[in-house]
């Protein structure tokens, strides 16, 4: 684990109610702990608890379970986990995302099907034209008590087979908890689509 966390490098942590998500930077690395210096306070995250670990390396994203084994105040003493993964090599975790939703710029409403998102962006199939000059509002469903708003700015259009057209394209946050906690979804929604 040593080789694949190192001073200076950002990571997320996830406790169980990821709405106490955060962020911070490893100050320093230990047989068995590493240091992390968070950016906010540590609301929501216990002693012993666990939380999950998503950071990026030159092998892709790292992900792992571990515990803060102490507290003290924004520093923390984070056990060195017994196992981990890597989800890809892409920078964000893509997952397979179909719904129906609308998107509006403007006072104008586009009709869309998602075929997969990822916390960078997403792709959708839609028969409405699109301009790629413009940047729209979209909110993206989660859970049934959860979701996130934000800008969708198109980068690519292609034809597609049924008269329609094929969007990808990249999203822009309204704070970077959403954008946590759509990078924790996708990892998480990975892993499960993993596991069936």
């Amino acid at each position: 684990m040593r080789e694949l966390i190192a001073k200076d490098q950002r990571i997320i942590m996830v406790p169980h109610d990821f709405k106490f998500a955060n962020k911070g930077t490893i100050t320093e690395v230990q047989p068995d702990y590493f240091t992390l210096e968070l950016d906010y306070d540590a609301d929501g995250i216990l002693r012993s608890n666990y939380c999950e670990f998503y950071t990026q390396t030159s092998h892709g994203t790292l992900y792992f379970d571990s515990y803060a084994k102490e507290i003290n105040g924004k520093t923390l003493k984070i056990a060195s986990p017994a196992k981990h993964k890597f989800l890809q090599r892409r920078q964000y975790t893509r997952i397979k995302y179909i719904l129906d939703l609308d998107m509006f710029t403007e006072g104008e409403t586009k009709k869309i099907t998602t075929l997969d998102i990822s916390a960078g962006g997403m792709k959708f199939k839609t028969n409405d034209t699109i301009n790629i000059d413009k940047d729209y509002t979209i909110t993206l469903p989660l859970s049934e008590e959860q979701s996130i708003e934000c800008k969708f700015s198109p980068i690519r259009i292609e034809k597609n087979n049924e008269n329609g057209y094929t969007i990808s394209g990249r999203f822009d946050y309204n704070s970077s908890m959403d954008k946590m906690t759509l990078t924790q979804y996708c990892a998480k929604r990975s892993i499960e689509i993993k596991n069936k």
